[in-house]
């Protein structure tokens, strides 16, 4: 099995046994986004585009496609968003760590925040078909497992781990809404070119 299929099989099914050996991992903070995100992050972008483009969104009076130049740009925004989302909450985990009586790593932070997004990117396929985007609740599962791997990858008191990972999850959201009113933006002034 390739490594990356047997990291995500393992930080999945398995996260408290998974997260000591991410922890352990030499490399830095652009390995984690070379070799992580950037293939993760591609699922979403590359299902919201398969969806906008070709299968469409359908309302009571018919079913829209965007332009394949457009859904193509909305992916391509959505993929690098994507990135900024993970390196924010990264910096986030940093900053809120002393707090908790964590470690400040920010490789570390880095690592949490990138494989507790996991759930999210893997169910982020449902976008290529809009009447399925529900299903994208099941992305809550990543809750667990930044719950999971604060304390291996922080350090936290066991105590404070729970407080830690509210607050990580809590600037993290704020984090994902901003960033979708930044995107929401962008597409609406770009679909004044269409």
């Amino acid at each position: 099995m390739p490594p990356l299929i047997a990291r995500i099989r393992n930080i999945m099914l398995d996260p408290r046994r998974e997260w000591p050996l991410i922890a352990a991992e030499p490399g830095g903070p652009w390995r984690v986004l070379l070799r992580y995100v950037a293939v993760l992050a591609a699922i979403p972008a590359i299902a919201g585009f398969i969806g906008s483009a070709f299968v469409g969104t359908t309302v009571s009076i018919g079913t829209f496609h965007d332009p394949i130049w457009f859904a193509a740009a909305k992916a391509v925004l959505s993929y690098v968003l994507s990135f900024a989302i993970v390196v924010l909450t990264a910096l986030a985990i940093h900053a809120l760590a002393p707090l908790f009586g964590a470690a400040r790593h920010f490789t570390n932070a880095m690592k949490l925040a990138a494989y507790s997004f996991t759930p999210v990117w893997l169910v982020g396929i449902m976008l290529a078909l809009p009447g399925l985007r529900f299903v994208a609740l099941l992305g809550l599962y990543g809750l667990r497992m930044l719950w999971t791997g604060v304390h291996p990858l922080m350090g936290a008191p066991r105590a404070r781990v729970l407080p830690f990972a509210l607050a990580i999850a809590a600037a993290a959201i704020v984090i994902m809404v901003a960033m979708a009113f930044v995107q929401a933006a962008i597409v609406y002034y770009g679909s004044a070119l269409r």
